[in-house]
């Protein structure tokens, strides 16, 4: 964590609340008074959670819990979402830039590998203030972006120096798809953009000899049936970028939301559909990450 990096990048992203151009959707809302732009969320902000999680990927999680600060409301709109009551209908408490650094360093004292930002897009700005405050009093472990993958890379530059670890989604292959099934136009091209700006920042996984985190990315893809999500397209993105990348290939879809609305999204993943996704894994050259059972 680069210390003299703060000053600068939270008056760059304070810029960016009003007219809102935080997320790849560039709203425009004027944040400061009106909550009703694509995140449904204004200045202040709002938590569902704030806990030790063990159920991270190994280095997330390491022997002692991911510090992990579930984040209320979401710019996308995915169909399936498995957290839509925090991510869409925004359940959650309001709470102060104080009180988030608050936050952060309490799970510190508890023993927390890293401060785990889930779903942080929407609210970096804030976020990035409540980390100074943070700092100035004592925060030093890792700071982890997790992420929905679809990432405006301006935003992403004001991180450098500040994210250690980056966990995004990389969620589709194509685009017909995430529109239809996020609401996200581009997220090709906005996604593999803001990948590459998180592996040009954190570069290759580095762990301490524990085995937990301490800087660089890893990258999730959730296997969705019938492969709407084009598996092999992202997978051979990732192989393109660095066949080292740990990859969180995920079996553990299942209808939510929406998606017992939408016929093609009914059902849970087929066994022969994941082992397609592990065989194109395996084809590719990808060598590093962890994998779930059917």
């Amino acid at each position: 964590m680069i210390i003299e990096n703060f000053p600068a990048s939270i008056e760059q992203l304070n810029r960016k609340l009003s007219p809102c151009t935080v997320c790849p959707f560039k709203c425009g809302t004027d944040r400061y008074s009106d909550n009703g732009g694509r995140c449904k969320t204004g200045s202040i902000l709002k938590i569902a959670s704030h806990n030790l999680h063990h159920g991270e990927e190994p280095p997330i999680s390491g022997s002692r819990g991911s510090g992990t600060i579930f984040f209320s409301g979401c710019s996308l709109r995915c169909a399936f979402c498995q957290n839509y009551p925090i991510s869409q209908l925004l359940n959650g408490n309001e709470v102060t830039i104080s009180k988030l650094s608050e936050y952060m360093l309490s799970l510190q004292t508890r023993g927390a590998h890293n401060i785990n930002l889930v779903s942080p897009t929407h609210f970096v700005p804030q976020i990035v203030e409540a980390l100074w405050l943070a700092v100035k009093k004592g925060l030093k472990i890792p700071i982890v972006y997790n992420s929905g993958g679809y990432d405006d890379i301006e935003v992403l530059k004001c991180l450098e120096g500040i994210v250690d670890i980056y966990l995004p989604d990389m969620k589709y292959g194509d685009n017909k798809n995430a529109l239809k099934y996020s609401g996200a136009k581009n997220y090709v091209e906005i996604n593999r953009a803001a990948i590459g700006e998180m592996y040009r920042q954190a570069g290759e996984l580095v762990t301490d000899k524990d085995g937990a985190a301490l800087k660089g990315l890893i990258i999730r893809h959730l296997v969705l049936p019938g492969n709407i999500s084009n598996t092999e397209k992202v997978l051979e993105f990732i192989a393109n970028l660095s066949k080292t990348i740990p990859v969180s290939l995920m079996s553990q879809y299942f209808p939510a939301h929406r998606a017992g609305s939408m016929p093609e999204l009914q059902r849970k993943l087929r066994r022969e559909e994941y082992l397609s996704a592990l065989h194109a894994l395996d084809d590719l050259g990808l060598v590093n990450g962890w994998t779930q059972p059917v």
